[in-house]
């Protein structure tokens, strides 16, 4: 953590080496206050505080100010340590104490050891004498002009939150740049402890997203050299239709309103008359449209394909929409991170932030931090809302694990894709063993066609090409997309209580003071708080003493209705057990043999394995 940082106290240290001339000396530009120039304490609290922490280390930035040398002052001389000690906490002279150009490292240094100011520490200094820290300090975080700010403590009459019985170095405009910084403190907090969350949904999400297209484009290659290798005839004219299906595919996944039975009988219609024209009436064709739209619809009633078009359809839908949900339930994940990430604190909440975060500031308490049950009553209140997402989130990635563990065999989309190609090949061929019947049905249907001989452009490719799309094509488990889903989700299982516990992180390891040390407790600095600590939630809200909490957030409720449809989608979508598909596999002199550890019976491979998809190619001479 920055407060055990030793390089940054040991810069804070180093800064004090700087001197400017004092009244008849010199001071450290950037270093502790002498004993002498202590505040005179009005309570016994303070003293025991300042003997607490006296042989601190890190006080050697607890006091800082920062001023030049005159113009005059090219050598300074050192001072007496008396005289160096005093603070004169004269405040007419600003000539002499304007903020000096220091190089870029010193800004920076200066710019730190003045925030660790705000952020950390427990010592406390009553009845200062001057505001010049805080001064400093709200220039620094908020960016603000001192001009108008108090040079000493007075009475605040006019704060409405950080009033105090002592007198303030804040005023009204003060309390109002503080609340809305420590609103975008919270909210800073939030966003750099969810960072890690988000980062591991967006980057899968993306990474599934790039994988499902690799697959795609593999999937694509394969039919297509499928064509090139067995069926060259008809390979060009199957192009289209090819490329088509496997658009269809990518935008079906992705999200895109298709449907996958409309896209798989479009493939099938459009394969038909090319297998009629090529194999089943071979060397004969007709150039009229209208014959070839007459084939493309008796498909259906003919059905030279068998059931291996219901056989695709079964596969698409089963593994495709799982695939499709999965995907859509990370985009809603990260969409419930950046709400959450952004949201919009009430003005109660604002108000028990300033108290918590600044109003120890008014006091010159820049190092105090908040106890431990302050801040849990205080943050837990500001996120009440948010804790109600709890269960909804937990149910979210139990439903996603549930799903990415049924996604396997028929189920896993990387499974059906690259075998989609065998169907192909299974359904061409037994529309050309029927060949005889089919050619019957579709003279019966659209009548004889016009016989002109024509030489169809054949598929031209590089063997090299062929070679690499349809060698064995085998990967090593962690290649898998099964296997970074497993691995996704077991990272995702410890984000499951992320927003039951979110306050409890955020002050134990972030905002408040370690356990036993000196902390506040939005009036004064104590031992220990002595209120009740409330529960997380709406409803243990009720006594929370630090912060009011009224009704629904509406953002919230959105967030959870969109939660509890996805899981929904989840759990219809996460696969059951089905019949066995109709067709059973055997295509006698098939071309394509494979075998695969994920593949059931029903799907036309048989075997078990790593689950390695395993592809050899016979080429026959009937269909060339």
């Amino acid at each position: 953590m920055l407060a055990d940082s030793p390089l940054l106290w040991s810069s804070c240290s180093a800064l004090a080496a700087p001197t400017r001339p004092g009244p008849g000396g010199t001071r450290a530009m950037l270093g502790p206050a002498g004993p002498a120039s202590q505040p005179r304490g009005s309570e016994g609290k303070s003293r025991a505080l300042a003997g607490e922490t006296a042989g601190d280390p890190r006080s050697s930035c607890g006091r800082l100010s920062i001023a030049s040398p005159p113009a005059s002052a090219t050598h300074p001389t050192p001072a007496p340590a008396a005289q160096g000690a005093r603070e004169s906490g004269d405040q007419g002279g600003e000539g002499a104490t304007r903020t000096p150009r220091m190089d870029a490292r010193t800004w920076r240094l200066s710019w730190r050891c003045l925030l660790l100011l705000a952020l950390l520490g427990s010592t406390r200094s009553e009845g200062v004498e001057s505001c010049e820290e805080v001064r400093k300090l709200f220039q620094w975080r908020l960016g603000g002009a001192v001009k108008g700010l108090p040079y000493t403590p007075r009475a605040g009459p006019d704060l409405q939150v950080c009033v105090s019985k002592n007198p303030t170095c804040c005023t009204r405009k003060m309390e109002e740049r503080y609340q809305i910084a420590a609103r975008q403190d919270l909210q800073q907090v939030l966003q750099t402890y969810s960072s890690t969350l988000k980062l591991l949904i967006s980057r899968n999400a993306a990474a599934f997203q790039e994988t499902l297209e690799t697959l795609i484009r593999q999937a694509e290659n394969y039919t297509s050299i499928l064509f090139c290798n067995t069926y060259r005839n008809m390979a060009l004219e199957a192009a289209a239709s090819i490329q088509e299906f496997f658009t269809d595919v990518g935008l079906y996944l992705f999200g895109a309103d298709v449907n996958p039975e409309e896209f798989v009988n479009r493939f099938f219609d459009s394969l038909f008359p090319l297998v009629y024209n090529h194999l089943i009436n071979p060397g004969v064709t007709d150039s009229s449209l209208p014959y070839s739209e007459c084939i493309r619809t008796a498909r259906q009633d003919v059905s030279p394909f068998g059931n291996i078009p219901k056989r695709v359809m079964g596969q698409m839908a089963r593994s495709l929409l799982p695939s499709r949900t999965f995907l859509q339930a990370l985009n809603l994940g990260i969409e419930v991170i950046n709400t959450t990430d952004h949201m919009h604190f009430s003005k109660e909440c604002s108000r028990a932030l300033l108290r918590m975060q600044y109003c120890p500031h008014c006091q010159s308490l820049m190092l105090s931090k908040p106890c431990v049950g302050y801040c849990l009553n205080v943050v837990r209140g500001c996120l009440a809302h948010m804790a109600e997402l709890h269960p909804h989130w937990h149910a979210y990635i139990r439903s996603l694990e549930e799903l990415s563990a049924a996604m396997h065999g028929t189920y896993d989309v990387e499974h059906v894709l690259l075998n989609f190609h065998v169907l192909v090949n299974d359904a061409v061929l037994q529309a050309h063993l029927n060949g005889q019947k089919l050619l019957d049905q579709v003279n019966k249907i659209c009548g004889h066609p016009v016989r002109t001989a024509t030489q169809s452009p054949r598929c031209t490719f590089d063997p090299s090409k062929e070679k690499l799309g349809m060698k064995i094509y085998s990967r090593t488990g962690e290649e898998t997309l099964a296997n970074r889903r497993k691995e996704f989700i077991n990272s995702l299982r410890l984000h499951r209580s992320f927003y039951g516990g979110l306050a409890d992180q955020l002050c134990v390891t972030e905002l408040a003071a370690a356990e036993g040390r000196p902390c506040w407790n939005g009036e004064n600095v104590v031992q220990s708080y002595a209120q009740r600590v409330v529960g997380n939630g709406m409803k243990a809200q009720s006594g929370n003493p630090e912060v009011r909490v009224r009704g629904a957030d509406p953002v919230i409720n959105q967030i959870v209705d969109k939660l509890k449809h996805v899981i929904q989608l989840l759990q219809g979508r996460s696969p059951k057990p089905s019949a066995r598909e109709l067709l059973q596999p055997g295509s006698g002199d098939g071309m394509l043999e494979q075998s695969s550890g994920d593949c059931d019976d029903e799907d036309g491979c048989g075997g078990s394995g790593s689950g390695e998809v395993k592809r050899t190619l016979k080429i026959t001479n009937c269909c060339l």
